[in-house]
């Protein structure tokens, strides 16, 4: 019963309008396999208005959290992610080592709420630079620290204690982009939703 439960599952996801809905309702209210991720709807989702347009090509969404920027980005998270969806992850490891890409093989990399998580923020900029053609796009939605763990005070969430810088923000960010002097800016936006940010830089030739 179950086995056939789980193909009907399968074909009705297959077909892509039903799986829009399905995706826009889970990213909308928050939800993603009947488990609340986040104060907010998915943080995705948040950044899907502004970003989705620059994911454009060959690319990859790093720790994408059950909701992929879009269908076609390449999903990678944690062997054992946060938060799971219907999307499965396709390439299970660490983001901070994308050995599954040759130098100068992707259009962009979309990573949101990730890189607040890692103590070197510079090494981790260089791997994802490695990985992108001239030309192709980092673009990141991120949180901005102080208001983040303001508002997880004024709403009674518990913080992501994943995050390890306390002073982590768009500013931050774009100090250690211009220590690697190689990117330039295409957007930028320091306020979305209560405490995110958006960063697009494109790769120098």
């Amino acid at each position: 019963m179950k086995s056939a439960v789980k193909q009907l599952l399968t074909r009705t996801l297959a077909i892509k309008p039903v799986r829009d809905v399905l995706v826009g309702i889970l990213s909308r209210e928050g939800w993603v396999s009947g488990i609340r991720t986040s104060p907010l709807a998915s943080e995705t989702s948040i950044h899907r208005p502004n970003l989705a347009q620059y994911c454009q090509g060959d690319g990859i969404d790093l720790g994408f959290g059950g909701d992929p920027i879009n269908e076609t980005a390449v999903r990678i998270d944690l062997p054992s992610p946060y938060s799971t969806g219907i999307f499965p992850t396709q390439f299970a490891g660490d983001a901070t080592k994308l050995h599954w890409f040759a130098d100068a093989s992707l259009d962009y990399i979309f990573s949101s709420h990730l890189l607040e998580d890692f103590p070197d923020t510079t090494a981790v900029l260089r791997e994802w630079l490695r990985v992108l053609k001239a030309g192709g796009l980092l673009i990141i939605g991120c949180p901005d620290e102080v208001r983040y763990r303001a508002y997880c005070t004024a709403q009674g969430h518990p913080r992501n204690e994943h995050h390890v810088h306390a002073d982590f923000s768009l500013s931050f960010v774009k100090r250690h982009l211009e220590q690697i002097n190689a990117t330039t800016l295409v957007y930028e936006n320091d306020a979305v939703g209560p405490y995110s940010w958006e960063l697009v830089v494109r790769k120098n030739g």
